[in-house]
């Protein structure tokens, strides 16, 4: 499975080729590559697929966006404590609950 997320464009590198910007994923930045959304300007919204910005996102859908991943986040969490993962394949060696 693939996912995209969206992130905010927090600053441009217009001189790196291929063209560069700094994105935050809910405070953690990554450089991210913007070659394909040459428009985008610091503030919007992208999102982002295995390092690349794949197209532009309003920041009220970024922000229902980023929730629902919040919330799956925690749902993956509390069933990996106890223990009802269902992505583990048989006979695979139980998670260190620690």
């Amino acid at each position: 499975m693939c996912l995209a997320i969206p992130g905010k464009v927090l600053e441009i590198d217009r001189s790196a080729t291929p063209l560069m910007g700094t994105v935050s994923f809910g405070g953690v930045e990554k450089r991210i590559c913007l070659e394909w959304l040459p428009e985008v300007v610091p503030g919007e919204y992208v999102i982002v697929h295995v390092g690349f910005a794949i197209s532009k996102m309003d920041e009220e859908e970024a922000m229902q966006t980023l929730q629902i991943l919040r919330e799956a986040g925690e749902l993956w969490d509390e069933s990996e404590r106890r223990g009802q993962r269902q992505d583990v394949p048989p006979g695979a060696p139980p998670s260190d609950p620690s």
